[in-house]
């Protein structure tokens, strides 16, 4: 049945790429952005948002709770919130479609409000356990009625004033250490979360941005403490949401490995626990240059220059393995055109993301002509020293959109067309990939 479906694309051997480009908006900081606005008292503009499914699903659910959210025709959003304890009780479910963030951040929120709110999803987020949200949550004094084994439709009956906690993370997960302190905002006292490996950590930088008192100690071993003072009053702000450091992945590697080009990426977020990947190819001698670098609603953010390097191979650090994971397959591509070799270890979640990311980029990379071995938990890659590769093959995406992106990119550096089976999964994260790509492309024709 795929096959009658499929959307195959090839990409061929590229003149230079040249010119400036916007990328999507961020997607977690995008649900932030809405919840913490529809909490604040006033008028808070976020432009930049990330408009997909699941960021949508955030947005109608804030309006069910009470929030003005209203997209203007510029693509700005205005949303006028109703104050920390200000939710309204929903009048129906709360559809989640497939948002695992906006379930678990949401159920957060409601937990310490004085009211009751049911929430659903699509076949795939309903099979998804709650179970690691529900047991902090409860603790707080939440009422909380899942489905067997801990799953979705589910109903939250909050608690106001709810109990502080204090709750060590028993699994890293930015998604729960979130529900916990946006629980803690309407809940006297302070609230705590102790983080034995550090997530991302958008949420403890947005909720400063907007004015609550958060402090983060870290003891020498790494461990954070996060602490958030309950009944707090946000104050509105103009938000830009930074484009996502992971769709930037694909123009930066873009622009290093074809020769003669020289792009800019307006305002890329850069956070630390992010942005592992301009450091690894900095490394690997790319010519990666940040402008205008600057701070907007706590993110770092810059405006990133590349230009064509001579790339050369690197032993890449396991350590920095948790700031890039989503980036490792187009940094395999990178490797495949530096000189010597590149070698990757500690990729073992890799192998449970959307595919098997790292058998299936060794398969692919070994199909259009690189030079790769496979380990237990990582790729080692013989440069071709900034030569083509011979190309020429379809290569199976998995139904993986950053899979499909990274042959996309290996196939402008290639003799012969690389085509990938279907680009179709490339619209759930970056649907105008191939438009940008072509306006690089069709920049240099101008100049």
């Amino acid at each position: 049945m795929t096959d009658q479906t499929a959307t195959p694309r090839s990409f061929s051997a590229s003149v230079p790429l040249k010119g400036r480009i916007a990328i999507p908006g961020d997607k977690s900081i995008s649900h932030r952005s809405l919840m913490l606005s529809a909490l604040a008292v006033g008028e808070s503009r976020v432009t930049g948002l990330l408009e997909g499914h699941d960021v949508l699903a955030t947005a109608a659910a804030m309006r069910a709770m009470g929030a003005t959210i209203e997209r203007q025709d510029d693509g700005e959003w205005v949303i006028d919130g109703v104050g920390v304890g200000g939710l309204l009780q929903p009048r129906e479910a709360l559809d989640m479609g497939n948002s695992g963030t906006s379930t678990r951040l949401l159920m957060g929120l409601v937990a310490s409000h004085p009211i009751t709110a049911t929430f659903v999803g699509d076949a795939s987020l309903s099979g998804r356990p709650m179970g690691r949200v529900i047991d902090p949550l409860s603790a707080m004094g939440a009422d909380i009625s899942a489905s067997p084994g801990g799953r979705l439709p589910l109903m939250v009956r909050g608690l106001a004033p709810a109990i502080p906690l204090t709750y060590r993370l028993p699994m890293a997960s930015a998604q729960v250490k979130s529900a916990v302190l946006l629980a803690g905002l309407n809940t006297p006292g302070i609230t705590e979360v102790i983080e034995p490996v550090p997530t991302r950590d958008h949420s403890e930088r947005m909720l400063r941005g907007f004015g609550a008192d958060l402090t983060v100690e870290t003891d020498t071993d790494g461990t954070r403490h996060i602490r958030i003072r309950g009944e707090a009053e946000l104050k509105p702000q103009t938000i830009v949401v930074p484009g996502d450091p992971s769709s930037a992945a694909f123009f930066i590697v873009a622009a290093l490995i074809v020769p003669g080009s020289d792009i800019t990426i307006a305002n890329v977020g850069l956070n630390p626990t992010r942005a592992g990947l301009v450091e690894v190819l900095q490394q690997m001698g790319g010519d990666i240059i940040l402008q205008d670098a600057r701070e907007v609603g706590g993110e770092p953010v810059a405006d990133l220059r590349v230009r064509h390097s001579n790339l050369k191979g690197i032993e890449v650090d396991p350590a920095i393995v948790p700031s890039m994971v989503d980036e490792f397959p187009i940094l395999f591509v990178a490797a495949a055109f530096a000189e010597g070799r590149t070698v990757t270890t500690g990729l073992d979640e890799l192998r449970v993301k959307e595919s098997d990311r790292i058998a299936v980029m060794a398969a692919g990379l070994k199909a259009i002509g690189a030079r790769v071995e496979e380990s237990e938990d990582g790729l080692v890659i013989d440069g071709t020293g900034g030569e083509p590769l011979p190309g020429g093959a379809t290569v199976a995406g998995h139904l993986d959109h950053r899979i499909c992106m990274s042959f996309a990119v290996a196939g402008l550096v290639s003799k012969t067309p690389v085509t990938i089976d279907d680009i179709a999964p490339v619209a759930t994260s970056f649907p105008n990939f191939e438009e940008l790509l072509a306006g690089l492309k069709d920049q240099h024709h101008e100049l």
